[in-house]
């Protein structure tokens, strides 16, 4: 029987029913399997077909081609949390009504409490239709106790699987951004940043899905709270509110200065994750020469700029914590000192009805709305830095036909032809270069280091972009790099690279690379 649950591997949210995906009973299995024994890979289902990055990512893709090209019309440009609005805001905006529900029924029970002890203040054993009242409104407070549940389950499923799928549709994006970078666009960015875009940055789309709501219901909800509150204790609220009120600021003050902390941990955390790569690479020539200490000293120095930047923000989100337990006991207190000052007697309902809306009001203004500040300036950062990196030009790709009514003509036409890598620099990498490659003819390109010679290829390739003069290809084009590489697995599978085995050219191959014993070139 566990075997076939290990073999079993297709997703059952894909077949479940509303029942099912209303208690969340799909997941039953996984839990049951859970209890009995550790979890491991082969005992997690399969991604759903909506869910691959692969669908996810041409998505987004195609809203993002669509904003490019709606920018560069208007002379703009494109904005990227517009792109993610379009993808993704219709979902989102439906899991707002969860907890739209979810907050409403918070300020529901308050009320439904307070009618509860007013029955028991005000006591009387024949009055039959207050009884059957209370019983209502017990019932009332179980079923919404249940809603609210189930509810706060269903939105944090939804959002966090929102937030997923953008994680992932922009992972996808970035990955093939990487791919496509011209060797100009890889010179203003490093591999540090690339690997920082896709562990760090894009975990932000994770965090804000699950605040970013009450940015509209914690004022709304705010709002009503103060209503019920006066109806409940009159003018003696507005002290309390006052003091929430003076926290807001301070709050979105705090949210300003996350998302600065945040650029600046980034940028010391590209440069960071730069210099380890530059060492793991160069690890052997750090071993021959001993510059193990310099080499740590630097790496340390670098780490010690970033955690202090982390540890500014952990200091901030210390204060941001302790002002929400603060405010909660300074504002009951300040506001029961002016209620009863002004002659109010106070009771057990009106105690627990105004504790219990200032319990509500004091997690959404005080906790959920601040924390949705802050993940909202980080997540701008954050945004920004994937922009820029996605707005980096590419390789020109060209498609090379072959004619063959044309096969003694020129393959490779070049006339005037200047280029730069960089054009702050002032010496051009190829300056008027005039080159003419007949079919069939064999050309070789020689000169000193610095000369141009992989300029020359790069430019052919369309890697280097044209400043100046005109260039034609004909044919195909087959490329060899000058740097050799192998990727992990067998010398049949580097060489095959996924291709179907034909004996004789795979044998041809490893006598041409001199790869069978006994064999020399």
């Amino acid at each position: 029987m566990e075997t076939k649950e290990r073999g079993d591997r297709s997703n059952p949210l894909a077949s479940a029913n509303l029942f099912s995906r209303l208690f969340l009973c799909w997941l039953t299995p996984l839990l049951h399997l859970g209890h009995k024994r550790q979890l491991n890979e082969n005992d997690m289902y399969n991604v759903l077909p909506e869910d691959r990055s692969e669908s996810l990512g041409e998505d987004l893709q195609r809203f993002w081609a669509q904003e490019v090209r709606r920018a560069t019309k208007e002379l703009q440009d494109p904005k990227l949390a517009w792109v993610l609005i379009k993808a993704y805001g219709k979902s989102y905006a439906l899991a707002g009504l969860h907890v739209f529900s979810l907050e409403a029924i918070k300020v529901v029970q308050p009320l439904l409490l307070g009618k509860i002890i007013e029955y028991f203040e005000n006591y009387h054993q024949e009055d039959l239709g207050s009884l059957y009242m209370v019983y209502g409104y017990a019932a009332a407070m179980s079923i919404s106790s249940f809603a609210l549940i189930i509810l706060q389950h269903l939105y944090y499923y939804q959002v966090l699987r929102i937030g997923m799928r953008i994680r992932v549709a922009m992972c996808h994006m970035i990955y093939k951004k990487a791919l496509r970078l011209s060797s100009e666009s890889m010179g203003q960015t490093t591999i540090g940043q690339i690997v920082n875009l896709l562990s760090n940055d894009v975990n932000r789309f994770d965090e804000i899905t699950l605040n970013l709501h009450y940015l509209w219901v914690g004022p709304l909800q705010a709002l009503v709270i103060i209503v019920f509150l006066w109806y409940e204790i009159g003018p003696s609220c507005l002290t309390g509110v006052a003091v929430i009120a003076l926290m807001m600021p301070v709050q979105t003050w705090f949210g300003k200065l996350f998302g600065i902390f945040r650029s600046k941990t980034a940028a010391l955390a590209d440069s960071r994750i730069r210099i380890m790569n530059e060492v793991v690479s160069g690890i052997r020539i750090i071993k021959m020469y001993a510059w193990e200490k310099p080499l740590s000293a630097l790496i340390t120095e670098v780490r010690r700029k970033e955690i202090h930047q982390i540890l500014k923000s952990s200091y901030l989100r210390g204060l941001n914590m302790a002002s929400f337990f603060a405010s909660s006991k300074i504002t009951v207190f300040a506001t029961f000192t002016v209620y009863a000052l002004l002659g109010n007697a106070i009771t057990a309902s009106s105690v627990f009805v105004t504790v219990s809306l200032y319990g509500t009001i004091k997690l959404t203004v005080t906790l959920f709305f601040p924390l949705a500040i802050e993940k909202l300036s980080e997540t701008v950062v954050s945004v920004h830095r994937i922009k820029n990196f996605l707005m980096l030009e590419e390789v020109e790709r060209k498609t090379f036909g072959v004619h063959l009514e044309e096969m003694n003509e020129n393959s490779v036409e070049i006339e005037k032809l200047t280029c730069y890598w960089d054009k702050s620099l002032d010496s051009p990498s190829l300056q008027n270069i005039s080159v003419t490659v007949k079919s069939h003819q064999l050309l070789a390109v020689i000169g000193p280091v610095g000369a141009g010679k992989s300029s020359l290829l790069s430019a052919i390739l369309g890697e280097l972009p044209h400043d100046t003069g005109s260039m034609t290809v004909k044919g195909q084009l087959t490329y060899a790099s000058q740097q050799p590489w192998v990727f992990p697995g067998t010398i049949r599978s580097n060489i095959l690279f996924g291709r179907e085995l034909n004996r004789k050219k795979y044998e041809k191959v490893l006598r041409a690379c001199a790869l069978k014993r006994g064999e020399t070139l």
